[in-house]
Parts: structure tokens; C-alpha cells; sequence
């Protein structure tokens, strides 16, 4: 059985869009692909057969991931969220106490997770070490760098 992933609903729209693009899209271009290879003659040394098979093995395995996270997603009712300690959906300031650095992130499922956004995936360390940790608690989480230790400064929607 698959693990149950909690997003926002437009993370699950953003993946319902993604798939739908492959199979209307992208599947039907391959297809083509694979045709006019096949209409070229012997498909035993075919390169342009074996890349286009190739690419649809891809596609194929890409659509499938999408349609198991799309049946093991879980809507997150974002007004039901709780602000009184970190938790996913939360926007938590933090200060780094090594160098006074202030960040803010948006701990989100692993399919949303875009740092350029400050949006970090639930399953990262900082994420993690920050789970269940309320305002003014300092956490000391490893990191790829060491350990860190940050102070939550705020948590909120």
C-alpha cells in the first residue's frame, strides 16, 4: 500500500493538470513518433524506433506515478490548520543562531516543494526537525553542513 500524502488543493490541481497534459499531449505525440519509425522500414535497427520506445517507457512510468499520487492524495483543510506548533501547511519563521540569518518557509507535501517559493518539502531534515516544535523553542537539526541549531520566531498560515 502506498503512504497517504497530504496537499493543498491546488498542489493537487497542479498534478491532475501535469497528468493530463502527458496523456492528451504527450502520449498521442510518441505514438506518432513510434509510427513514423515503424513506416521507415526495419525497426531491428531503427534508432529513431528505440529512442521513441525509449521516451513512451518513460512517459508511461511518469503517468503512473502521477495517477498513484493523485489516488493517494488527502486534501489539507487549510482553515482547520493549527498554529500553536509547526506543522505542515504552516509558514514558520525561523532565525539561524549560528549566524542570526532569519528564514521563512512553507513546509509542504514533497510534490510541492519549491525553494525558490520558500516552499520545503515535510520530509526534509530542517522540516522534520521542526515538526511539533513551537515559538521560541530552539531546535538543533543536522543538516548535509552539520548541525544547525534555529529558533522558531513565528508559525503561522
Amino acid at each position: 500500500m502506498s503512504k497517504l500524502t497530504y496537499m493543498t488543493a491546488e498542489g493537487l490541481k497542479k498534478l491532475k493538470k501535469e497528468l493530463e497534459h502527458l496523456v492528451k499531449v504527450e502520449r498521442p505525440a510518441i505514438s506518432r513518433q513510434i509510427g513514423e519509425a515503424i513506416e521507415k522500414g526495419d525497426i531491428s535497427e531503427n534508432a529513431e524506433y528505440d529512442a521513441a520506445k525509449d521516451a513512451q517507457g518513460m512517459l508511461e512510468a511518469r503517468i503512473s506515478l502521477l495517477q498513484q499520487k493523485i489516488a493517494n492524495a488527502r486534501i489539507i483543510d487549510e482553515s482547520k490548520i493549527d498554529t500553536s506548533a509547526v506543522q505542515i501547511m504552516n509558514v514558520v519563521t525561523i532565525k539561524n543562531k549560528k549566524t542570526n540569518a532569519v528564514m521563512k518557509y512553507t513546509i509542504v507535501s514533497e510534490h510541492e516543494a519549491d525553494l525558490k517559493a520558500g516552499k520545503i518539502s515535510v520530509d526534509t531534515p530542517i522540516a522534520k526537525g521542526l515538526l511539533g516544535k513551537k515559538v521560541g523553542d530552539v531546535v538543533d537539526i543536522q543538516v548535509p553542513s552539520g548541525i544547525i541549531p534555529f529558533e522558531i520566531i513565528d508559525i503561522s498560515i
